[in-house]
């Protein structure tokens, strides 16, 4: 990769290979109801325009062709199924559902009862659709014959893709071969079990009878705009502590689109409840003798997909950020409140502990600084990290993050240190800029001037400390995003005495 030699799909070149670029519906679930492909064909190097069913597609000898011909199309939407609601009507209909029963995903107890004997917090949180923004929008190659399919990719769920191929094709699975490929970053987004994208370069070699090998290109606004994101959600959580200060009642309501629903991984759902829309709550490891934990699974028309570090990348927030709110309601420091909290999760404890020993917790810092705190399990590694933030013109600036993993045996520690590091910047993306928004069932950003990513002058120094463990090895991949946006957002009610209950921050 440092030398340019690695091989990406953008890098393959096949003899007679076209490109490919699709004119997508600018509303979800629109469709093409006609196309004058006239002024495309005039362009120099286009070599065909063919209707597929994500759309229309331009062919041509290169990328700029191709695009060019696919500006010069007119092409008239039929916008009666389509989907036209907008943000800000979306997290009203959520906030409502919040305070309604739903299915219920945990009850112990009596919550309720608890939260009203109790020093209670209330809070409603809000998370709007996310991209993956990857470094490499969507690409694939594709040469189809009568009896075979080849594909070269970078993608990360294979099987999936050969088995959708297959199914599009009427080819056995055998006959599809997968060419594997580096992926400039995916994030979920090349793991779609709809395999969404390598369909659509299958379709228009179809349309062109295998004619010629196809490579599709997705431009960034195609990424942006005609893509899957991160499910929207609205969290309302009331939750309480005792005399003594130690946790009594936790009431939670979770509101958002399924991952699962719909795809080959359905059957998870149970009762109603998709464990990825509660996972990092319904499992909590903080011990509350009354607790309630319900879910309302909407259905909208917009394309959802995990995001890395899946419902962690919400649940995590709203966990670690009420904890400090708790802990402050009790009195207590929030490193000492969570001590008191996991003496028998030693694990928890161990990384909590040493990332406040490493990022001198209590120790005097410049004027104008504060920390924060936030430890959290995903995918069975547990992740602690402390962000000392100041405010810069009334943005949060991280400056620092001391990150303590717990992942088992370190097998290789400079992979676990990377996989932190980049865990945190992506995440500290997320927090600081990370919004998709909808007008009118339109995506609002198409391009990184308006979903931004980190700079690399935003990105804070980092120090990945590993607790020592003879464990089997989990993963580590996505396990360092969700401890960040709480520690920064606690750290920002150190410097402002005002809570986030919102994300982005910015």
């Amino acid at each position: 990769k440092t030398t340019g030699k690695a091989m990406y799909t953008q890098d393959v070149v096949l003899p007679g290979m076209l490109t490919a670029v699709v004119a997508h519906p600018p509303r979800f679930g629109a469709t093409v109801k006609s196309f004058d492909a006239a002024g495309a064909r005039q362009i120099p190097g286009v070599k065909d325009v063919v209707q597929i069913p994500a759309g229309v597609a331009v062919l041509a000898e290169g990328f700029w062709a191709a695009r060019q011909g696919r500006e010069a199309l007119k092409i008239e939407w039929d916008d009666s199924k389509a989907f036209r609601r907008s943000s800000a009507d979306l997290f009203n209909e959520y906030r409502a559902l919040a305070s309604r029963k739903g299915a219920v995903a945990r009850a112990e107890g009596d919550a309720s009862a608890a939260i009203s004997r109790g020093k209670a917090v209330e809070a409603v949180y809000q998370f709007p659709y996310l991209a993956h923004a990857t470094m490499e929008p969507l690409n694939c190659v594709v040469r189809l014959s009568g009896d075979k399919c080849e594909i070269w990719n970078g993608a990360q769920l294979q099987s999936a893709d050969q088995m959708n191929v297959a199914g599009a094709t009427g080819l056995k699975p055998e006959q599809v071969e997968i060419n594997m490929l580096f992926a400039g970053g995916s994030f979920g987004r090349r793991a779609n079990p709809q395999a969404d994208y390598v369909l659509e370069a299958v379709s228009i070699a179809q349309a062109i009878k295998g004619a010629s090998p196809v490579k599709l290109v997705w431009t960034r606004e195609d990424d942006m705009r005609a893509g899957y994101y991160r499910p929207m959600y609205v969290h309302n959580v009331a939750a309480a502590v005792d005399g003594s200060g130690g946790l009594s009642g936790w009431r939670h309501t979770v509101v958002g689109q399924s991952i699962m629903k719909g795809g080959p991984f359905e059957g998870m759902i149970q009762n109603g409840i998709d464990p990825t829309s509660v996972e990092g709550i319904a499992d909590m490891v903080y011990p509350v003798p009354n607790i309630r934990i319900e879910l309302h699974t909407t259905e909208l028309q917009v394309p959802v997909l995990w995001w890395r570090s899946v419902g962690h990348t919400h649940t995590a927030f709203v966990m670690e950020t009420m904890i400090d709110e708790l802990a402050a309601r009790a009195g207590r420091d929030p490193v000492e409140f969570r001590r008191a909290h996991l003496t028998k999760s030693p694990r928890h404890l161990a990384a909590l502990e040493l990332a406040a020993e490493k990022a001198g917790w209590g120790s005097p810092l410049p004027a104008g600084r504060a920390r924060g705190i936030a430890v959290h399990e995903s995918f069975s590694s547990v992740v602690a990290e402390v962000a000392e933030v100041s405010l810069e013109g009334g943005t949060p600036r991280v400056h620092r993050v001391t990150c303590a993993v717990d992942c088992g045996i370190a097998v290789n520690p400079d992979i676990v240190t990377m996989q932190m590091e980049s865990g945190i910047g992506y995440a500290l993306a997320a927090a600081l800029t990370g919004e998709i928004t909808l007008t009118d069932g339109m995506v609002d950003q198409g391009n990184f001037d308006r979903y931004q990513v980190l700079r690399i002058d935003q990105m804070p120094k980092v120090e990945v400390h590993i607790v020592p463990s003879e464990a089997a090895p989990p993963g580590v991949g996505e396990p360092g995003v969700p401890p960040l946006a709480p520690a920064v957002a606690n750290a920002l009610f150190q410097l402002t005495g005002k809570r986030v209950r919102r994300l982005p921050l910015g």
